[in-house]
């Protein structure tokens, strides 16, 4: 009869398939492997953050590296004066290149987790069925994306500029040395957004590690007019190398060393450092620290 009550079937999971065609069984995962499609979403979502405002995170550095040229070009490059067997705006173009590009990578990142934490919007990253690697793989591509960017708006703006010519010499060299840097400072951002907890203290990082080590690396000058010890501090800065290496992708000269085996040594010793600050913000991010408690 119509009024008599239904019973239950004896499989609720089948039932409820039948109920809900094309939803999963509730508390089976979806995703067992790896999440193509969120990995793409959390790309896409940075880059566009970031490219809403591009007139501040991508002209504006650009207009701010073509000032240090100017003034460094007047007040340096005087008389025809040469470094490295090129005109000085030429010898600083590519160091100012690659250093924005980097301190845009940085400033990607920085700002991912300390803003979520700030504004309790953390969950957003935390929540989404992504894993680790794929949170950090979605979050530097966006900031690598930025950089680079960034780069080709600095290179753009410079092919104009008089006394600069920009030639590539070794393209493998522009590529992993400008690929790496930015890798290197998107990494060191997100773990400067992780352990900060107001804007102060990435402000902190960037104005006493960050702006110090990128000015002292080997931009404005070669480490041979250093004194023997502050060349050796120089060699332990890896913004040297990435600086460095970076400039030898397009004068074919670099203060690394005088053979192609030292710039690929510095191309070593630059992957090698990244694969370890990878792998200390992977078990940050395993770990909770600052973003679960």
């Amino acid at each position: 009869m119509a009024d008599q009550p239904v019973p239950a079937p004896e499989n609720p999971a089948a039932a409820a398939r039948a109920l809900a065609p094309g939803f999963p069984t509730r508390g089976v995962p979806i995703f067992s492997s790896f999440n193509r499609l969120g990995l793409w979403t959390l790309y896409m979502k940075e880059v566009r953050r970031f490219f809403k405002v591009q007139t501040q995170t991508i002209w504006a550095p650009a207009m701010t590296t073509l000032l240090y040229l100017m003034i460094f070009s007047v007040a340096m490059g005087r008389d025809g004066r040469e470094v490295l067997g090129v005109s000085f705006a030429s010898f600083i173009a590519p160091g100012l290149i690659v250093m924005g590009m980097v301190n845009n990578a940085f400033a990607n990142t920085s700002f991912n987790f300390l803003a979520g934490k700030i504004q309790g919007t953390i969950v957003d990253y935390l929540m989404p069925p992504l894993s680790n690697g794929e949170l950090i793989v979605g979050l530097i591509g966006a900031a690598v994306t930025r950089a680079v960017l960034v780069g080709l708006a600095i290179s753009a703006a410079m092919l104009f500029w008089p006394g600069v010519q920009l030639s590539l010499a070794h393209p493998w060299a522009v590529v992993w040395f400008g690929l790496m840097g930015s890798v290197m400072l998107a990494v060191i951002g997100l773990i400067t957004s992780v352990w900060a907890e107001k804007f102060d203290h990435a402000a902190m990082i960037t104005n006493f590690v960050i702006t110090p080590l990128t000015m002292l690396s080997g931009t404005f000058y070669v480490i041979s007019n250093l004194s023997p010890a502050f060349q050796a501090v120089s060699r332990v800065n890896p913004f040297f190398y990435v600086i460095s290496g970076f400039r030898f992708g397009f004068l074919g000269e670099s203060d690394i060393g005088h053979t192609n085996l030292a710039v690929l040594n510095g191309a070593i010793y630059v992957g090698a450092l990244n694969v370890v600050l990878v792998g200390a913000l992977y078990w940050l991010l395993k770990s909770g620290w600052k973003l679960k408690s």
